[in-house]
């Protein structure tokens, strides 16, 4: 009779014993053997009147390992099923010389299986996170500025015959000279394009009144602000980490001249920013937009908020994990096998994900974070109302219902909504843990905080 024995190997690391006589696994191969003579096709002998001595030499070797496999699989996962033991992945066989299952000398047989405990754990505190909720005033600047990207985009391109403004478009070729002007043979040339206010002011003084066909010579380095320098030196082919490559000069043929025609700023406009909310004056305009503005940067503090809370639960949460056992689950556990160097060297964020994974799911269990049929089906519809928002989507929405329905059915999108949903709760809850300090800070600050972290 099968028996199984669990030992412990180290923390959080055990060992299972699976251990069967002739009698949990001769019954199923000699069945097997028969069933095999039943429907072997053989030359020399009918169907179904194959003898058992030739199946079994035949076929024996391959038809005993499978069953005597089989059963200690069978006996291995009813005593899970029956502990019910908090593991991480599958057992991992121990090795196990399988060659040494012989049909013709049944005997007991011993296979060994190695598991990774999932560790008991607490909660790090939300309420001694020292967070901090960063306030993003929208300034007027900031409403014109949104104001001027609106209306350059609902404009129309014109082509004016001179440079008279900084906002003009120029499509210029660059063709690599020296310091005289004089070009280089084989020297880089090729086409770009340029809003002259990205080029420094003595630049800019240089271009203005100029017509197409007409040149200038510039040394990089000094015609481009610092910040847009780097980029036009990669567009020109060149080494951005070489300093030599932005003390090259080009002359800088103008092809063509553009220049944004910007829309009008009217009532027209205003009810096309805002459909339905009867905006009629430029001052209801600029605060509504400054409400949005600032909706919009409340939505980004809240998201900078939460990446506070996410890295101190990650960082203050204390976890032990069975490293060994894990690091060898990377090895041959996983769909991609992997070498024990490059086991090691995945395994710091392997296992930091693994940690996030095992705090999220005990806060979503311990604070019954569900999310309802309803919710999973609401959220659905209003991803499908903001894919089509820019199209008109008419009078008769009922159709929304059923394509709805025909998303629910797809099992990864259904996932995927849901994962998003109960995250959304879960960090939701860790923020009404929390009082936040406010600081006040500029957009730019608060981007580059979002740009310089990784999960």
């Amino acid at each position: 009779m099968a028996t199984v024995v669990r030992e412990n190997i180290e923390l959080l690391n055990d060992k299972i014993i699976v251990k069967i006589g002739k009698d949990d696994y001769l019954p199923g191969f000699e069945k097997k053997l028969k069933e095999y003579s039943k429907t072997a096709n053989i030359p020399g002998f009918r169907k179904g009147m194959v003898p058992a001595g030739m199946i079994k030499k035949m076929y024996g070797q391959s038809i005993y390992t499978d069953e005597v496999l089989k059963t200690v699989e069978k006996q291995l996962y009813t005593y899970l099923d029956t502990e019910k033991p908090e593991i991480f992945a599958q057992p991992l066989a121990l090795d196990a010389d399988i060659k040494k299952l012989d049909p013709n000398n049944p005997d007991e047989y011993e296979f060994g299986f190695e598991i990774g405990l999932k560790p008991s754990f607490d909660i790090a505190p939300l309420n001694k996170a020292k967070a901090v909720l960063h306030k993003v005033t929208a300034t007027e600047q900031m409403v014109q500025e949104e104001i001027d990207r609106m209306l350059v985009k609902g404009g129309k391109m014109t082509e004016p015959e001179t440079i008279e403004t900084e906002e003009a478009v120029l499509n210029i070729l660059f063709t690599e000279t020296d310091k005289e002007g004089n070009i280089i043979e084989g020297g880089i040339e090729k086409e770009s394009s340029v809003i002259v206010k990205y080029l420094t002011a003595a630049t800019q003084k240089q271009l203005m009144g100029k017509t197409t066909g007409d040149t200038v010579v510039i040394q990089l380095s000094k015609a481009f602000e610092k910040d847009k320098l780097e980029a036009f030196v990669l567009d020109l082919g060149l080494d951005k980490d070489d300093k030599e490559s932005a003390k090259k000069y080009f002359k800088l043929t103008i092809a063509k001249i553009g220049l944004v025609e910007k829309r009008e700023f009217n009532e027209e406009f205003f009810n096309e920013v805002f459909p339905g909310a009867a905006v009629a004056t430029e001052e209801e305009f600029r605060k509504k937009l400054k409400e949005e503005i600032e909706q919009y940067w409340d939505g980004q503090s809240r998201n900078q908020l939460h990446d506070q809370l996410y890295h101190y639960l990650l960082d203050e949460t204390k976890i032990t994990f069975p490293d060994k056992f894990l690091k060898r689950w990377l090895q041959v556990g996983s769909e991609e096998k992997k070498t024990a160097e490059q086991a090691e060297t995945e395994f710091p964020v392997f296992s930091s994900q693994l940690k996030w994974t095992l705090i999220s799911d005990k806060i979503v269990k311990d604070n019954k974070l569900e999310v309802s049929a309803e919710e999973l089906k609401d959220s659905m519809k209003t991803e499908v109302m903001r894919y089509f928002g820019s199209m008109s989507l008419g009078d008769d929405t009922s159709w929304l219902d059923s394509y709805v329905d025909r998303m629910l059915k797809d099992e990864k999108q259904v996932d995927a909504s849901y994962r998003r949903l109960v995250t959304d709760k879960l960090f939701n809850w860790a923020q009404s843990q929390v009082k936040p300090a406010e600081k006040q800070v500029t957009g730019e600050e608060l981007t580059a905080m979002q740009h310089n972290h990784q999960h």
